[in-house]
């Protein structure tokens, strides 16, 4: 069987073919009992758009579950965090050698831009690769 990864949500709002769904979104430590003493928690409010299913009637302020397989939540932390971070430091590190280092620098973090720009314009193909399901 398949291990999943649920958020809790409310949904904001609906349209024809899709619901947005507003979910709160906490760092690891922002189920701690001491974090108002620590101030590390972070938490913030996320809205997302997902496909409805055609099968079930949604109201606005109605609480839900955002689904989605584990192995596809492993994929979008490689695409959103490990590859930058690869890109960066591979970039400085072998142009370090070959230019100034602030200038590497600068090149990696100009690597990074594009690959996000390239991330945004197949924006729509990453979408039809992540599917939320709506419980």
């Amino acid at each position: 069987m398949e291990e999943h990864v649920s958020h809790p949500g409310v949904v904001v709002g609906i349209g024809e073919q899709d619901l947005e769904i507003e979910i709160l979104s906490a760092s690891s430590c922002g189920s701690c009992g001491i974090k108002s003493a620590c101030g590390m928690s972070e938490m913030k409010e996320k809205r997302i758009t997902v496909p409805r299913p055609q099968d079930n009637e949604f109201i606005v302020g109605q609480p839900v579950s955002i689904i989605m397989s584990a192995k596809q939540g492993n994929k979008a932390a490689l695409l959103a965090y490990f590859i930058p971070t690869l890109i960066i430091i591979v970039l400085t590190v072998v142009l370090s050698n070959l230019i100034k280092e602030w200038l590497a620098a600068l090149v990696g973090i100009g690597a990074l831009a594009v690959y996000y720009v390239i991330l945004y314009f197949f924006r729509d193909k990453l979408r039809d690769k992540f599917k939320y399901e709506v419980k």
